[in-house]
């Protein structure tokens, strides 16, 4: 191992190190309860006695909150699923619910009408997902009294989960980085030990299986020697090529996995890691404007193996290399060897889960049911907020877990736009949402070697970004079995849907529409992965670009910012402050963009700057000036 580009020593930080040095941790929450189970969809597909596939029309659905009557969210669904009547599973199994602990328990209680008497938080974070509640417990650790607010009825957002007939879905990926027991850059862990919470996960071999155009085959292994040796296995000419790009990516990883990583918008950390580490801080200022097929393009030819590449990247940030920053590509393509991918034993939801109690025995406050309709502004400046049941709540800072768009344009005034948002709509705008397809399949489908993650794009290149044209699969029962009832496997299926697809359909052709698209994605694994697939289907649900905007409350669906045009790398990406006082942002639409590891990120910088302008972090506001204004300048340039 000594001749793999990560084999130095790197520090760990001292929040770290109150996590153990193994790849298999104790879990120290318990189990979520179950709720009773809610009336079923109005869409179901299922299973007659006989074992045939039938179509059934269920009643209308509770209009009530519940857990369980769709993937992504509460009341009436958008969804069709297939409904098991095997016997020996008898009916439906209780939906998912949060978990007993008093965070998850816990309903507003917050007073009506005016301030007075009422609690005056330190910050109030607007959302629950992992950018929120990461940006959350890392202020209560501070010493911070932190108010989360969270529409849903469970933490997490997009990283939630639910379950239905004795399967645990995850809402979103299931693909997870910074999860591992060393470097700087295993940001989950960390936020998990700030808050004295340990998860047991389970390594996984592999980080992905490409299927690609001309029967390319491409399997990512764990060990990074094990990829070079596959890659140059099938690019021999291309060898010095391979070693080059991945060997500038390890460059740029391993600068920012020995920084400390906190704020960027803070001068005396971002000056204090400058002076300690002047070369990794120069690398990485280098390389922040630049993209990842640009540096690629430089060192390899082959336009197959550059496509290959396109694919790497579109996974991480749903565009091409062209178009993808070369330090988001850093993060991705070397952490799934250094850290490697490792799955939460029971779901990613536990991730939420333990965050929102370690938020609550650190003394703070997260509701649920509580949806955000509007920030408060007094002189200019966010003061607080104001609930749909027309609840109000106070506090020095208010930090939004919601999309750019929904911050500026739903929760203030679109007309009240500061230039930087401006300037930033400008530059970006919104990635495509997905169509969503979660399955449960009997376990004798799946060959005994398959791999847990896989990337489909069978025919042509050019399909890579078009909707509908590349497939994203996760098996997570490959790795934990119990999520899935004995002799079944979860399939969760991703494929890029504009929400256009789906607007001013009547219901009856949107259900429709959501059937057949879906059929063609199974058609399609069934041919190239998986024979007999559509017939061991036992369970499934489909969400679209429409169900992720209305429950997980994503404008259009969106999951973050897509360059126009080619951009400067990260230069243009807007970090946590805003252009309103008191006003922060933290998710996949800050700096460094999509993914968990980039969202907790996010939440860490957020945190660190919220921290300093509170008081409980050394500030300079001679220095913050300076700096702001020179951040500024260089979104300018972007």
């Amino acid at each position: 191992m000594s001749s793999t580009p990560f084999s130095r020593s790197l520090p760990v930080p001292e929040l770290a190190r109150t996590s153990p040095h193994s790849s298999i941790v104790p879990i120290r929450y318990p189990r979520a309860p179950k709720l009773a189970p809610s009336r079923p969809t109005s869409e179901s597909r299922g299973l007659s006695g006989s074992g045939k596939l039938s179509t059934t029309l269920l009643g209308r659905p509770s209009l009530a909150p519940n857990i369980g009557s769709d993937p992504l969210g509460v009341g009436k669904s958008e969804l069709y699923g297939a409904r098991r009547t095997e016997a020996k599973f008898g009916g439906a199994r209780p939906r998912a619910v949060a978990s007993e602990e008093r965070a998850v328990e816990r309903e507003g209680n917050g007073k009506v009408g005016g301030r007075e008497g009422e609690d005056r938080y330190d910050a109030i974070v607007i959302g629950s997902g992992i950018g929120g509640l990461v940006a959350a417990t890392q202020l209560a650790v501070k010493g911070a009294k932190v108010l989360v607010l969270e529409k849903y009825v469970i933490p997490g957002g997009s990283s939630g989960f639910y379950e239905r007939d004795g399967y645990t879905f995850d809402v979103g990926s299931s693909v997870m980085f910074g999860f591992s027991d060393k470097g700087n850059l295993n940001l989950i862990t960390q936020a998990l030990a700030a808050v004295g919470c340990k998860m047991e996960v389970i390594p996984d071999p592999t980080t992905v299986h490409f299927h690609l155009p001309n029967d390319l085959s491409v399997l990512v292994h764990r060990e990074y020697r094990d990829f070079i040796r596959e890659m140059t296995s099938r690019f021999p000419h291309e060898k010095e090529g391979i070693l080059k790009f991945y060997g500038i990516c390890w460059k740029i990883f391993n600068a920012l996995n020995s920084l400390e990583l906190k704020s960027l918008e803070e001068p005396i950390y971002l000056f204090g890691q400058f002076f300690q580490k002047p070369i990794e801080c120069l690398t990485l200022a280098y390389y922040l404007p630049q993209n990842a097929g640009a540096i690629a393009r430089k060192y390899i030819k082959d336009p197959e193996l550059l496509s290959f590449i396109d694919a790497e990247c579109f996974i991480v940030s749903t565009v091409n290399a062209l178009q993808t920053p070369m330090i988001n590509a850093s993060m991705v393509l070397c952490d799934r060897h250094f850290g490697g991918i490792n799955y939460p034993v029971g779901g990613v939801g536990g991730i939420a889960k333990s965050l929102a109690n370690g938020l609550v025995e650190q003394g703070s406050d997260i509701q649920y049911r509580a949806n955000v309709t509007n920030i408060i502004l007094e002189n200019g400046k966010a003061v607080g907020v104001r609930l749909s049941d027309g609840r109000q709540f106070f506090a020095k800072t208010i930090i939004s877990n919601a999309t750019r768009w929904d911050t500026f344009g739903k929760l203030l005034k679109r007309e009240n736009l500061p230039k930087e948002e401006r300037d930033f709509q400008t530059r970006y705008v919104k990635a495509p949402s997905f169509l969503s397809i979660h399955m449960g399949v009997k376990a004798e489908v799946l060959p005994q070697d398959t791999d847990c993650h896989h990337f489909v794009l069978e025919d042509k290149w050019s399909r890579l970004e078009e909707p509908y044209g590349s497939i994203f699969l996760s098996i997570p029962t490959i790795l934990d079995p119990s999520l899935a009832p004995e002799g079944h496997h979860i399939l969760h299926i991703f494929t890029t849907s504009s929400i256009e697809d789906w607007q001013g359909l009547p219901q009856k052709e949107y259900k429709e529409k959501k059937q057949l698209v879906a059929d063609e994605i199974i058609r399609r694994l069934e041919k190239k992965l998986f024979p007999g697939l559509e017939s061991s289907i036992a369970f499934m649900e489909v969400g679209t670009p429409k169900t992720h905007r209305r429950y997980l409350a994503r404008d259009e669906g969106t999951y973050g910012p897509m360059p126009r045009n080619i951009p400067k790398g990260l230069l243009g990406m807007p970090f946590n402050t805003t252009g309103i006082d008191s006003l922060y942002c933290v998710g996949d639409s800050c700096f460094p963009g999509q993914g968990v590891i980039a969202v907790a990120f996010s939440g860490v910088m957020c945190a660190h700057r919220v921290a300093a302008d509170i008081g409980l972090e050394k500030k300079s506001p001679i220095l913050d000036n300076a700096l702001l204004g020179v951040l500024g300048w260089l979104r300018s340039l972007a």
